[in-house]
């Protein structure tokens, strides 16, 4: 049986069922700041009125992290139903579960552990299944797609958000234009960095039929904006994978940081919403 736990790379986001809280922390922090900015919240308006809910769906937001993405379609008139949120890391589902009942929300979502990979106890209770910057982190896409496949009614939806990590670039005064600070940075924050460009096959292969899709740009220029928020976590989280020492990221986030001030900063990534129907039922 695939397990996250399997993992051997150094992602440190698909690793928080074992991270220091040092880490967990920065990633919580990371989570939330990017789920408030405009670009984040766009994209979940967009897919979830592109659902076109009636209210009476059962939702599932797996990998939920700290819950802001259950947290943001549970404020919706559109959501009348509880919201099921699983994550494999129980720091970070305590944390959803606080963060839930600050904002009122506790009555609306049921907070999990679970693995991405094997989650039996729930299958065929799901009408949408919400894979929000899930699948760059975990051992096996398609071992999750199948499993998604199980977690749907017959003809359930499949919301599937995420990056095109392969694609993402800060650029450094480096000699190679910060070529060498891209690959480890994709080294230390996501395992499927080309996921999403092989996600209609997948889905096609797993029984699922794609019926609509966008593609975004998130790109800072000048100043860091929507990258800003990842700046103090790479501080933490570079060392934690052992890409970098503590000197090194301090260093490569400090001209970062002075690049933002000085108004020459640029970070760009593609990232791509795709909406899928199941259509082959064993």
């Amino acid at each position: 049986m695939v397990s996250q736990k399997q993992l051997k790379g150094p992602d440190v986001f698909g690793r928080t069922f074992a991270a220091d809280e040092k880490s967990l922390l920065a990633i919580a922090s990371r989570l939330e700041a990017r789920a408030k900015h405009r670009f984040f919240q766009k994209v979940v308006d967009e897919y979830v009125n592109a659902l076109e809910l009636k209210g009476h769906e059962s939702v599932l937001d797996l990998g939920c992290g700290t819950g802001a993405i259950a947290r943001m379609i549970a404020s919706r008139d559109d959501c009348k139903e509880r919201i099921t949120a699983i994550d494999i890391s129980p720091y970070l589902v305590e944390t959803g579960k606080r963060l839930a009942s600050e904002e009122g929300l506790s009555h609306k979502i049921d907070f999990l552990t679970g693995d991405a990979h094997s989650i039996i106890e729930l299958q065929g209770q799901f009408d949408v299944l919400i894979m929000h910057t899930l699948v760059s982190h975990v051992v096996d896409p398609v071992t999750v797609l199948q499993e998604a496949r199980r977690l749907l009614r017959p003809g359930g939806r499949l919301v599937i958000f995420d990056g095109d990590f392969d694609s993402l670039t800060y650029a450094t005064d480096a000699p190679d234009g910060g070529a060498e600070t891209d690959r480890l940075q994709a080294i230390a924050g996501h395992t499927q960095g080309r996921v999403m460009r092989l996600m209609p096959r997948l889905l096609s292969d797993q029984g699922f039929s794609l019926e609509w899709s966008r593609a975004y740009v998130a790109a800072d220029i000048g100043r860091a904006d929507f990258w800003s928020s990842t700046l103090p976590a790479l501080r933490v989280l570079l060392p934690s994978s052992g890409v970098m020492s503590e000197l090194e990221a301090s260093e490569y986030v400090d001209k970062l940081e002075s690049a933002s001030s000085s108004n020459t900063f640029f970070a760009s990534c593609n990232f791509y919403t795709m909406i899928a129907r199941g259509t082959i039922w064993d």
